[in-house]
């Protein structure tokens, strides 16, 4: 590969390492037949040397001092490297041969001897050209150098011998080389692909033949980007043509009827990113179809408060932490319930929160002469009623207002559509202001009509698009007059995800109503009443045998129950206690005039059970 910048190459074979994908230093690279490469940078990593010159091992100039030391210490192995020369600084008395200062000794061989000592077989040159040998024992003491050898080696060997690559080395020819050095130099090579994100880097010693198509081909090499990474873009670039790569497909979380152009080759126009302040708006659970829809703070219509619904007492203490001195009004009766204390509410009563508290339930006519005193009643959390929250507000909202003067989320209605928009899709809608949310947007268009502006947010949309390089199709600093779209629906998907995320912030379940053993309350009266109060309970409880004996096989007739309706309370064994919300209770506007109304009047129960005995004897 050349060292040339933006050297356009084209691969003529493929080149694999275990696969068709491989890692070199830390990088994916995959090359196939024909694909194009744009070398864009190269770095020097090493560069090789060949020559052929011998070189010499260089002395070391550490002192030995026992024979023994320095055959241990050399960092070239005997049995490889022999033989050796030293010298020593002080006489050697060997018996009765003394070596002075300075003698250089060749060191043949090592041997043992018959006593057990080992020694060194060392050949000496002396004067005259007259040689000798000697054995130097191991432990023979002094200050031993080592000496410069006569014996070259090549690269080759040096390299090949791990305790000759240890050392240090000079030419042995100390004139000027005769011998031409060869440099190879490794380079790590930085290219780009087409499609391709991430630089390739790779060595230039890679074995893939590759041909220069600088001057013969013009290609584009594109970028992919994600929206998240187009959000990173400096704010220059925009606005800009893109061309699409890979749309959002199919399980897109939008529903709005700019989601199907958004299709690979398309292209579309990016204004500009920032950020933009949404609401999450849900149409209320009577229709049939549940809509979803993200709507900027820039929509044009007015709302209106609606009155919310409520199932329970906790619903109503729920929306009351958000929204303090809460009324509401009761749209169905509520039986009394005294071993519950549930009292009794009607048709009509509003009633204000006053204070959630834990309380203690004695009995039923404690609560109830505590109740007529104050006018103040108590609910348990789980007690299952219908309410509907009393607004006197009437006034009109824009969309912005409505988050700061309310706590979300907020049923309202929209009274006064949006006129910028063609068909507002809120206009028809009961809605519930679910949350707000501020998220990063990008302001696009299609080419093809680019005043119809609309929002994508790269949070909840995957797309894979590139800059191109058309011009804007308007003039410079003169941009066209748009429409944006204010309103997007999105599907049961999104709400999902969304609430998923806001999961740690999501509110306590409701509490779970207390558990009554009717079975063991039932046997501890049992035990404690005689048989004389047993027969008297008996007929002043619930008739469920005379029930049974209302049949036609009957052929005596039953008897006749008084008319004063039986009355039960419950015994209470230990206290119980209860979460609570203590409300301000509204008495319900009642004349002593008979009126026409459409409820269903019911009469005493001693009266349906007799009408129902006689006329059973009839039949």
């Amino acid at each position: 590969i050349s060292d040339q910048f933006n050297l356009l190459t084209h691969a003529l074979t493929k080149w694999i390492f275990s696969s068709s994908v491989y890692e070199i230093s830390g990088s994916e690279v995959c090359f196939s037949t024909g694909d194009l490469i744009k070398v864009i940078a190269l770095d020097l990593q090493s560069v090789c040397c060949e020559d052929a010159s011998l070189f010499k091992v260089v002395p070391d100039q550490m002192p030995y001092s026992t024979v023994d030391e320095m055959m241990k210490l050399r960092p070239i192995g005997l049995e490889s490297c022999l033989p050796f020369t030293f010298s020593s600084r002080t006489k050697i008395t060997i018996g009765d041969f003394t070596l002075g200062p300075r003698r250089e000794l060749t060191v043949k061989s090592t041997e043992r001897l018959e006593d057990g000592e080992e020694y060194i077989r060392c050949f000496i040159r002396g004067q005259q050209e007259t040689s000798a040998e000697v054995c130097i024992p191991l432990s023979t003491k002094g200050e031993f150098y080592e000496c410069e050898n006569e014996e070259c080696f090549s690269l080759k060997e040096i390299m090949s011998n791990p305790n000759l690559r240890s050392r240090k080395y000079h030419f042995a020819n100390t004139t000027k080389p005769q011998q031409p050095l060869l440099l190879s130099p490794l380079y790590q090579v930085h290219a780009i692909m087409s499609l391709r994100k991430n630089v390739l880097k790779f060595p230039s010693s890679l074995e893939v033949d590759v041909i220069d198509v600088t001057d013969t081909c013009n290609a584009d090499f594109v970028t992919p980007l994600s929206l998240t990474e187009i959000l990173s873009q400096p704010d220059e670039h925009f606005p800009a043509v893109l061309e699409i790569l890979e749309g959002p497909g199919s399980r897109a979380m939008f529903k709005c009827n700019w989601l199907p152009g958004l299709k690979a080759q398309n292209k579309i126009i990016f204004h500009k990113k920032g950020s933009s302040a949404m609401v999450l708006i849900s149409n209320l659970k009577n229709r049939k179809m549940q809509q979803h829809f993200l709507v900027s703070q820039q929509y044009g219509g007015r709302f209106k408060r609606r009155q919310r619904e409520f199932g329970s007492v906790y619903e109503v203490y729920a929306a009351s932490v958000n929204a303090p001195g809460l009324k509401v009004s009761v749209t169905r009766n509520c039986e009394e319930i005294d071993e519950d204390g549930i009292p009794a509410l009607n048709v009509g009563e509003q009633l204000e929160i006053v204070r959630c508290e834990r309380i203690e339930l004695p009995n039923a006519k404690e609560d109830q002469e505590k109740q007529k005193v104050n006018k103040e009643i108590y609910l348990p959390m789980y007690m299952q009623c219908h309410f509907m929250e009393v607004l006197a507000d009437n006034k009109k909202y824009k969309l912005k207002d409505l988050g700061k003067e309310f706590s979300l989320p907020l049923d309202v209605k929209v009274v006064t559509k949006d006129s910028e928009l063609d068909n507002d899709p809120l206009a028809t809608l009961n809605i519930r202001i679910e949350a707000a949310l501020v998220e990063p947007v990008i302001q696009a268009s299609f080419l093809s009509s680019p005043g119809q502006w609309f929002v994508i947010p790269p949070k909840w949309l995957s797309m894979s698009v590139y800059f191109t390089k058309e011009c804007v199709p308007w003039p410079n600093d003169q941009p066209p007059k748009y429409q944006m779209e204010t309103v997007t629906e999105v599907t049961d998907e999104f709400l999902y995800e969304f609430r998923k995320q806001a999961s740690a912030n999501d509110e306590a379940p409701p509490p779970r109503p207390p558990k009554r053993n009717m079975s063991c309350e039932k046997s501890i009266k049992k035990s404690k009443t005689s048989k004389k109060n047993k027969c008297k309970i008996q007929a002043e409880s619930v008739p469920s045998k005379e029930f049974n004996d209302l049949t036609l096989n009957c052929k005596k007739r039953p008897p006749v129950f008084c008319n004063a309706f039986p009355y039960f309370k419950t015994i209470w064994a230990t206290y119980k206690f209860y979460n609570s919300i203590l409300f301000s209770s509204a008495p319900v506007n009642t004349t002593d005039e008979e009126s026409d109304h459409d409820y269903e009047s019911v009469d005493d129960f001693s009266t349906v059970i007799k009408n129902a005995q006689e006329n059973a004897l009839f039949l």
